[in-house]
């Protein structure tokens, strides 16, 4: 019975930062989609509505985003997305990591325009099911809502 868990165990690390990198891989590809709401010149009206992605000027935003190899750590393994430091757009000195935070979190006027969140979401909700079923089988998962 020790070796059948054993066996299992292994094949679980083994596995893990497979399905771990394939579900960084689709949140970082659906934050990009998020980021990428219409698009506008600097200085005009946006077309992004609120509480959705923000629109595009320059796409120094979509292109700053990325994601680090899975690394393993005492918990296990882990993976982060978000925005390269030092992007900025062609017309400001502000880098697309803060900007980007004020559009996740909401602007003066309020108004927030998540796209890391909401792919965060959608990875969790959408693909890591999808993902995990394929890299651990089919065993029943029970999914978390």
């Amino acid at each position: 019975m020790s070796a059948t868990f054993s066996k299992l165990g292994a094949q679980g690390l083994a596995q893990t930062p497979i399905a771990l990198g394939e579900l960084a891989d689709a949140i970082l590809k659906q934050a990009k989609t998020n980021a990428s709401n219409g698009s506008h010149a600097r200085g005009t009206p946006t077309p992004a509505r609120h509480g959705e992605g923000p629109a595009r000027i320059s796409g120094t935003l979509v292109r700053s985003l990325a994601r680090t190899t899975v690394t393993h750590t005492v918990t296990g393994a882990e993976v982060r997305i978000g925005t390269q430091p030092g992007m900025t757009p062609p017309y400001s000195r502000t880098p697309s990591s803060k900007y980007g935070a004020h559009l996740e979190r909401g602007l003066k006027n309020g108004a927030k325009f998540p796209f890391l969140s909401t792919a965060f979401g959608f990875g969790v909700r959408v693909a890591a099911p999808v993902i995990y079923r394929a890299a651990y089988g089919d065993g029943g998962w029970k999914r978390l809502t």
